[in-house]
């Protein structure tokens, strides 16, 4: 079955340019010109949602917002595509839950690119289609009261679940099993994002930050090493 994607912009020219492309890749795509048109459609139904931020009303960042703070939809991929290139705009967009940004104008084989590496990253959260296909068990990952189903990809901090991202679980799934190691940032890109996604130590930072404040005192455990990189330490 093809993904769904839905473009959200109010540039109707380059919604039709990304439907363009993005079904000559396989896609089925649907566009919506305000985040209100958006919020009218079945978004479950979609396996990505590409949306711009300065729209007229509501914005892309109050649209994401709504979007993940709905458990039907939180899971679902956000990619933000926007004109605005500060930094702080690439960093507020990551905190409300993004899987990418990319900034206008763009190249188009980028963008291509960065589809195909959230929709990757975003297959170990689907559930089998297959209920017949044979699964490998895994066992939690625990430490003390935080511990980390990896079957149904959920997090728990003292018995309660947690709202991670899809990229705070990976990092904190791969900290936690490689414990009292301090990895460089090049050494977390290599073994929690795909090859073809560009990753900056930003980015690294923010999520680092974000995931600390969501597991508790836990988060002391995620110790930085200046000049070195991040490790989860079993005793600080």
């Amino acid at each position: 079955m093809s993904k769904r994607i839905l473009v959200i912009d109010d540039e109707e020219a380059l919604c039709e340019i990304l439907r363009y492309n993005l079904e000559k890749e396989g896609y089925e795509v649907d566009c919506a010109y305000s985040a209100e048109e958006a919020l009218t459609k079945n978004l479950v139904s979609y396996s990505l949602l590409m949306v711009d931020i300065m729209m007229e009303e509501m914005s892309g960042f109050d649209f994401a917002k709504k979007v993940r703070n709905n458990p039907a939809t939180e899971n679902i991929p956000i990619i933000f595509c926007s004109a605005l290139n500060g930094e702080d705009d690439t960093v507020m967009g990551l905190n409300i839950g993004a899987d990418d940004y990319v900034t206008k104008p763009f190249v188009i084989t980028e963008v291509l690119a960065r589809v195909r590496a959230v929709l990757r990253r975003s297959q170990m959260f689907a559930p089998v289609e297959n209920e017949n296909e044979a699964t490998i068990y895994e066992p939690d990952i625990t430490f003390h009261d935080l511990r980390i189903d990896r079957n149904e990809k959920l997090v728990f901090l003292d018995g309660q679940e947690l709202n991670l991202t899809k990229t705070e679980f990976d990092i904190l799934l791969f900290l936690l099993t490689h414990r009292n190691k301090i990895y460089s940032r090049e050494e977390l890109i290599k073994n929690i994002w795909s090859a073809d996604v560009v990753v900056t130590n930003r980015t690294i930072d923010t999520n680092i930050a974000r995931l600390r404040k969501k597991i508790g005192t836990y988060g002391n455990n995620i110790v930085t090493r200046l000049g070195f990189g991040y490790g989860f330490k079993e005793s600080v």
